[in-house]
């Protein structure tokens, strides 16, 4: 897969797309806020509201979240994509898929 940058409203909306599948929600009834911490040991996570519940997401449901957009919306196999997760003062919290 060629290198791609996910922006940040672009890793917002694959958790919506994920976490409506897990709830049975449509994604624009879900709200995500990511979070970088570099004191953590993986440094990001998100917070989500899902029908009034909070949701708290590690990097590793961040990046399943991120293989199903790359499947649904790019098309492409997200088996094959390699999926880091950065933090760019400009940019926020973006991806580099390669």
């Amino acid at each position: 897969m060629e290198k791609l940058i996910i922006s940040e409203q672009d890793i917002v909306n694959a958790i919506c797309i994920y976490l409506s599948r897990k709830y049975q929600a449509r994604p624009e009834e879900i709200e995500v806020e990511l979070i970088f911490d570099d004191e953590e040991e993986d440094g990001f996570s998100a917070e989500a509201f899902v029908g009034g519940q909070k949701q708290k997401l590690l990097t590793i449901h961040i990046i399943e979240a991120l293989r199903l957009w790359i499947d649904e919306v790019l098309n492409k196999d997200p088996l094959a994509a390699g999926i880091k997760l950065l933090f760019d003062e400009d940019e926020g919290i973006i991806a580099a898929i390669h």
